[in-house]
């Protein structure tokens, strides 16, 4: 994968397709290839150039010595995005989920002549208390060498990131664990880097109604990570911003609801979608 040197780090980057550019921005502790299996496909079939990228804790990122991990602000995060935008060429279309929607905000707030349209699913101005405290507690676990069996850890992200209509079929249900099983384990070193990001972050939701450029906020119904109404305050802040609200769907909405969130995504780049309010 090709790399950009932004801000003391090589950042890993791809880029498919033809056309107006996208730029794809994951959530906390995932690579950016979560895009591949459906979103990537599609924007690439509806003619645009899409870029996903590991983010700064998931692409190498140096660490100061004695630190347990990488220092970062969410500052940085967005200026990591604007720099792989002036890179492959501004503006662009940007998509985030969770911490990426975040970052989508941001950078629709700060360097408005970067971005096209901006959507943001699981978005968020604030975090919640509960969402506050499981994410001290995630922290905690690192910090004191911790690491949960991995099949009570891959039950307990199934309950958080998935919808219940999910979960209700044994055959998804099943497969779900398995991959959540595999991938479970102690958490590294930059995604603590990350999730520290999220412990500072500050009520935005004032300063969004300075957003000037076209935002569509996707919430998830049974998102326990990032409740619905957390999304619905971001689209009441941003002015002229569309906010849709997909049922039977969790954290990991756009994993389990793709042609959805595709076509919705797809007819609001291409300024096709009218009003998008309520269930889709």
């Amino acid at each position: 994968m090709p790399r950009l040197a932004v801000g003391g780090l090589d950042l890993t980057y791809d880029v498919v397709g033809d056309g107006d550019l996208v730029v794809l921005v994951m959530g906390t502790g995932a690579k950016g290839n979560v895009w591949t299996l459906h979103q990537v496909p599609a924007l690439v079939g509806a003619g645009y150039r899409v870029a996903t990228f590991d983010a700064r804790g998931i692409s190498p990122t140096p660490r100061p010595a004695g630190d347990p991990f990488p220092r970062m602000t969410i500052d940085d995060l967005v200026d990591d995005v604007a720099k792989l935008i002036e890179h492959l060429g501004a503006p662009a279309h940007v998509v985030g989920t969770s911490l990426g929607a975040r970052v989508v905000q941001e950078l629709a707030l700060s360097r408005p002549e970067l971005v096209r349209r901006g959507v943001a699913m699981a978005a968020h101005g604030r975090l919640d208390e509960v969402n506050r405290r499981l994410s001290a507690g995630e922290r905690e676990l690192f910090d004191t060498s911790m690491a949960l069996p991995a099949e009570y850890k891959a039950a307990i992200d199934a309950v958080l990131y998935l919808s219940p209509a999910t979960l209700r079929d044994p055959r998804k249900a099943r497969d779900w664990l398995d991959v959540l099983a595999f991938s479970a384990g102690r958490m590294d070193p930059g995604e603590r880097g990350q999730r520290e990001v999220s412990a500072h972050l500050e009520n935005r939701l004032a300063a969004y109604t300075a957003i000037t450029k076209p935002l569509l906020v996707i919430a998830f119904a049974d998102d326990r990570r990032i409740p619905a109404f957390l999304g619905r305050e971001v689209a009441d802040a941003v002015p002229g911003a569309q906010y849709v609200e997909i049922p039977d769907a969790g954290h990991f909405g756009y994993l389990e609801q793709p042609q959805k969130v595709n076509q919705l995504i797809i007819d609001f780049l291409a300024e096709r979608a009218g009003p998008l309010k309520g269930n889709q």
